[in-house]
């Protein structure tokens, strides 16, 4: 019995190992592909993908520096008393538009009308004197020095007259300029003062036509702008730089002026130059006190590589675009870009002039890959610049 089963025993393992690898052997042929199926070259990879490209434009663009700036009126003036006296009467409303000249406030004139009386009977007396004396040195009946001295007592007697009469006067309060005035600081009852120094604050008044608006320009723009001056290249109208404003709740820059005076030095805690520019207010929107945008030209016109917004890629600290090259391959390219110019970007630094570029699709695809490229058609034409014109491109 011991003899019998030893073998069979033996051949259970061979039998088992055998089994295996004819199931090995079954499942490989069933994953090698057929003779006719690996005749088909491609079958089964995916289709290249399709990507919008557009070319690298060139424009002929003016760059333009954008800086915020405040608007101020031409002339601004703190109304203040000239004599002193109690305040009896408010002649406007605040907010009122009030012409030069114009009876703003009126400080209780009795005081200075009875000095202004007593000065002229002062005076007139001492003219009667300077008359009666010229005749009596006529007749030798006084000496000279007796009848310059009544002259000279009549003349300060007409000097004091006419200081008494300057007093009277400036108890109205008139208003210096033209413009619009603000509320009244004081109201009629209060003793007000005209010494010099520390006279009272009544009210203020600004000018309400062309408005001044005052921005601070960096050090980096402002050498740039001095080199294309100096070299002529400036953008000029009439003589004059022209800038473009924008408020807050406007677009595209519809405000025009130009530039009336720059400081001249720069300020060592900022690092900035203050310029001076001058704008229309025709609609009265240029309140003083509001800030706006300003653009200034700080480049001569020049040709210029524009690309689209929706092209750029931002990876990590730097801006790229992908390009298709001839054979459809993609390529990455860093770029240094610029301004904007009607939704584009200027691009100082990584393309040429002509390239393609991928403005739809970017995230479905990679450096290296083949591509499907479609040219994109530009629904609205832009219309070509004016000869001699530009664009413009606003950091």
């Amino acid at each position: 019995m011991q003899s019998s089963s030893r073998p069979f025993l033996f051949r259970r393992p061979v039998l088992l190992a055998t089994g295996l690898l004819l199931a090995v052997s079954a499942s490989l042929y069933a994953l090698t592909p057929s003779t006719s199926h690996a005749a088909q070259p491609g079958a089964g990879q995916p289709p290249a993908p399709k990507v919008t490209v557009t070319p690298v434009e060139t424009r002929l663009v003016t760059e333009f520096e954008e800086i915020t700036g405040r608007i101020d009126a031409t002339e601004t003036v703190e109304l203040r008393p000239r004599v002193s006296g109690h305040l009896e009467e408010v002649h406007f409303q605040a907010g009122q538009l009030v012409s030069k000249g114009d009876v703003l406030f009126t400080i209780d004139p009795r005081w200075y009308q009875a000095q202004f009386d007593l000065a002229a009977a002062r005076a007139e007396v001492a003219g009667r004197e300077a008359k009666r004396a010229e005749d009596l040195l006529a007749a030798s009946a006084i000496s000279s020095e007796e009848s310059e001295s009544r002259r000279a007592k009549a003349a300060e007697a007409q000097a004091e007259l006419a200081t008494a009469r300057l007093d009277l006067e400036h108890t109205k309060v008139r208003a210096p300029i033209s413009g619009r005035v603000s509320h009244a600081i004081v109201t009629a009852g209060n003793l007000v003062s005209g010494a010099p120094g520390s006279a009272t604050l009544l009210t203020t008044i600004v000018t309400t036509g062309d408005a001044y608006v005052y921005a601070d320009l960096e050090e980096t723009a402002l050498l740039k702008f001095n080199r294309i001056a100096r070299e002529n290249h400036l953008l000029t109208e009439g003589g004059r730089v022209p800038v473009d404003m924008q408020l807050a709740d406007e677009s595209d820059y519809p405000r025009h002026g130009f530039i009336e005076s720059m400081d001249n030095r720069v300020n060592p805690a900022t690092g900035s130059l203050t310029i001076r520019m001058l704008f229309p207010n025709a609609d009265g929107a240029l309140v003083p006190g509001l800030f706006a945008r300003v653009r200034l030209p700080v480049s001569a016109p020049q040709n210029t590589l524009l690309v689209s917004e929706r092209a750029i890629g931002t990876d990590q600290s730097q801006k790229f675009v992908l390009t298709v090259a001839k054979d459809n391959t993609v390529a990455y390219r860093t770029v240094k870009l610029g301004g904007n110019v009607e939704g584009k970007r200027v691009v100082r630094q990584g393309l040429s002039p002509g390239e393609s570029i991928i403005v739809n699709g970017l995230q479905r695809v990679r450096p290296g890959m083949t591509v499907a490229p479609e040219t994109e058609v530009a629904a609205n034409t832009p219309t070509p610049p004016a000869p001699g014109g530009s664009k413009v491109a606003a950091r």
